[in-house]
C-alpha cells in the first residue's frame, strides 16, 4: 500500500512540476534586434526595459533631467525622452499642425496612442510621440529635438519609435 501511495505521489508531483514549466518559456527575455541591446531602466525609476543601439553606434548616455524626463542618447541618430505623463495625442497633433516655424507636412503613422510625422524648417525632418501604459503608470516617449544637430531622418525616427513600442516590464528580482 505504501508503495502504491509513493508511486501516485511521485506521478502527481511530476505532473504538477511539468505543467508549471511551460510558463517560463512564455516570459523568456525577448532578444534585441540586430545592432541593439536591452537596457534596464529600473534604477532610473522606470519599471521597464527598452532596446537601444549597442555601443558600436556610439556611447550610451542616460540623463535624468530636473523636470522629470529621462533622456537616452546613443550617437546622433538615437535620442529619446521619456516622461511619466498621461499624454494627449489630440493636443499634440493640434500643436504640430499649428507650428509656424517647423511646418507640418504629413503624418507617417497615426494611431490612437502613436504619431510619427514629417515636418520641415529648411529641410525635411521626422519626429514621433507615443503614449505607453505600463501597470498603473503612463509614459510619453518622443524624440529629442536638438537645435544644434541635423534633424532626424525617417529611418532613425522609425528605429526610436519601434524601441518605444517594444518596451517590456522589467523582471522583478526573486524574493
Amino acid at each position: 500500500m505504501k508503495k502504491l501511495l509513493f508511486i501516485i505521489s511521485a506521478i502527481a508531483l511530476f505532473t504538477s512540476v511539468q505543467s508549471c514549466g511551460g510558463k517560463k518559456e512564455e516570459t523568456a527575455n525577448v532578444e534585441a534586434p540586430a545592432g541593439m541591446i536591452t537596457l534596464d531602466l529600473t534604477k532610473y525609476g522606470k519599471p521597464f526595459t527598452i532596446f537601444v543601439p549597442d555601443s558600436a553606434n556610439g556611447k550610451i548616455e542616460i540623463i535624468e533631467q530636473t523636470w522629470g524626463a529621462l533622456e537616452i542618447k546613443s550617437g546622433k541618430n538615437f535620442q529619446i525622452s521619456i516622461t511619466e505623463d498621461p499624454g494627449d495625442i489630440e493636443l499634440r497633433k493640434t500643436d504640430i499642425k499649428g507650428d509656424e516655424i517647423n511646418k507640418f507636412k504629413s503624418f507617417v503613422v497615426e494611431e490612437p496612442t502613436t504619431i510619427m510625422w514629417e515636418s520641415e524648417i529648411t529641410k525635411p525632418e521626422f519626429h514621433f510621440y507615443i503614449i505607453q501604459k505600463l501597470g498603473n503608470s503612463t509614459y510619453v516617449f518622443e524624440d529629442i529635438k536638438a537645435t544644434d544637430a541635423e534633424p532626424f531622418g525617417k529611418e532613425a525616427v522609425q528605429k526610436m519609435l519601434d524601441s518605444a513600442k517594444a518596451i517590456k516590464e522589467a523582471k522583478k528580482p526573486a524574493a
